[in-house]
């Protein structure tokens, strides 16, 4: 226990704070507006801003780049002309790269101001040598920024605090859901626990829409496909921890346990964005149900569902290897063990039918203990 639960724990606090402690960006998806000499400048300030942190794609008006931000192609996007620098962002995807994207449209802007002063090429035949009078006649023209919030989140939630909170409550629950059936001493058949944990997973899932919507209004939109993707969010988890138990018995809570608190929330970047963890540690959140179901979450409550097929087909993966383990596998350690107990007393009732029961019994060898009283005697002889 000394040994035990220090390492326990430490491994539990890596998992959420390594992850949170490597934050930056990684070929995270933005758009620029044109193919402008003011664009190229763009993309090669952004390369030298964070090597490596973005992947571009070039639009070619802000109608299109507005569409792609709302199909979830990409973050965001920059629109970069002579006269400023425009970011649109989008925060409902993530309130950590809406805020990045503003710190590299800063940059950009700053680096736009500097260039008519150190860029400028005099003209031939004339002199480098700049005059008084011609700095006041040619001042340096002021860059303008602004941001521009594409998809906001509620205006309950400007901050997405409630939207980032309700995952690891969603999967404690998820793995309570699946104990209470998989480990109850009741004795029933498989199909029975499969509409159990259909029914609490839509109980469970319906009313924690009505807490983050009805309450707190953190899930604005799209209202029965929201609670679609709680409910099937929570199966994919509920459905693997009864299949676990199923096949190794009540070990496969504490495996779930792990596998879904520990590496499958700190994992799926809900706070952040998958692509702003180290790469393979955003790879694998995305491919457990707390990560799909975070993305799934977002693409239901705010973008009417885009770029949600990849996320649903995760989740249906999960769920269908959980059910399937819990309808051909083999029966949990408490359905047996009252199986088990209930033969024991068959066997009994049927030993004191047999013809051995009728025999009479040894008599015990005559002892002191097995000897009548004094007094009985003297009754009897009386």
């Amino acid at each position: 226990m000394t040994v035990a639960f220090p390492l326990v724990i430490s491994l539990a606090v890596m998992a959420y704070a390594w992850p949170a402690s490597r934050i930056a960006p990684r070929d995270l998806p933005v758009g620029v507006v044109g193919a402008s000499t003011a664009g190229q400048s763009a993309v090669e300030g952004l390369t030298h801003y964070k090597p490596g942190g973005f992947d571009f794609h070039l639009y070619p008006d802000q109608a299109s780049v507005r569409s792609a931000i709302r199909n979830r192609e990409v973050y965001g996007a920059f629109v970069v002309t002579a006269g400023g620098v425009t970011v649109l962002e989008a925060t409902a995807a993530s309130t950590t790269v809406a805020q990045l994207l503003t710190t590299a449209g800063q940059q950009l802007a700053a680096h736009a101001a500097k260039l008519p002063a150190s860029h400028a090429k005099p003209a031939a035949g004339t002199s480098s040598r700049p005059t008084a009078r011609k700095s006041l006649a040619k001042p340096v023209p002021k860059v303008s920024f602004r941001t521009v919030d594409v998809v906001s989140t509620s205006a309950d939630d400007p901050r997405g605090v409630v939207f980032n909170s309700a995952l690891l409550p969603l999967t404690i629950c998820s793995i309570l859901i699946a104990a209470l059936i998989a480990m109850s001493g009741t004795q029933m058949p498989s199909w029975r626990r499969l509409i159990d944990l259909l029914a609490a997973c839509a109980a469970t899932g319906l009313a924690a829409y009505l807490v983050a919507e009805g309450l707190l209004g953190a899930l604005p939109h799209e209202h029965l496909a929201t609670w679609g993707a709680l409910s099937l969010t929570m199966l994919a988890i509920s459905a693997t921890s009864v299949g676990l138990v199923t096949l190794i018995g009540p070990a496969g809570i504490g495996l779930s346990a792990a596998l879904m608190v520990f590496v499958g929330n700190p994992f799926s970047g809900i706070t952040s964005a998958p692509e702003l963890l180290p790469q393979a540690v955003g790879d694998i959140g995305q491919w457990l149900p707390p990560g799909a179901g975070a993305n799934l979450l977002r693409s239901t409550a705010y973008f009417d569902g885009a770029a949600s097929g990849g996320h649903i087909a995760v989740l249906a993966l999960w769920s269908t290897l959980g059910l399937t383990a819990v309808a051909l596998g083999r029966r949990t350690p408490a359905v047996a063990n009252e199986t088990l107990a209930a033969e024991y007393a068959a066997a009994d009732d049927g030993s004191s039918d047999s013809p051995a029961g009728d025999e009479t019994p040894t008599a015990l060898p005559s002892s002191p203990t097995n000897r009548p009283h004094s007094h009985a005697r003297h009754t009897a002889h009386g």
